[in-house]
């Protein structure tokens, strides 16, 4: 399970809707979860989630990137188009990668930035869980 800090749940919860997640729950300051695959990420208000992880939120980058893989070019195509129009900066358009797959960068509405991936040495099974090799 992956937990983002966000600024905004609602905000946050219709930008992660609009690239086609489904959310559950996330109301009375709850956070709201999406299934992803094999696992889980969830958005909790960034404040309460700071103050449950023993932490000072400093408001920079933690040094983390997340990733969403996909099974095809045109999908890293489409989906870094729906987070562009649902309000993503995107950072790095999609472009073949040194690794030999297919990327781009997206920045959610609250700072996180995701690679949009295609792995052709990894694969998706049908619930959409990403296997090595």
């Amino acid at each position: 399970m992956v937990t983002l800090g966000v600024g905004d749940i609602g905000r946050a919860r219709a930008f992660y809707e609009a690239l086609g997640w489904r959310g559950v729950g996330g109301s009375g300051g709850e956070p709201v979860f999406f299934q992803a695959g094999d696992m889980v990420v969830a958005l909790w208000d960034r404040a309460l989630l700071a103050d449950d992880s023993c932490m000072t939120d400093a408001g920079g980058w933690g040094g983390i990137t997340l990733a969403h893989n996909v099974g095809s070019r045109s999908e890293v195509d489409a989906v870094t188009e729906a987070a562009r129009a649902a309000g993503a900066r995107v950072g790095r358009e999609p472009a073949e990668t040194f690794w030999g797959g297919y990327s781009s960068i997206v920045i959610d509405p609250d700072g996180h930035p995701w690679e949009i991936a295609h792995n052709p040495g990894w694969h998706l099974d049908e619930e959409g869980g990403l296997h090595l090799g």
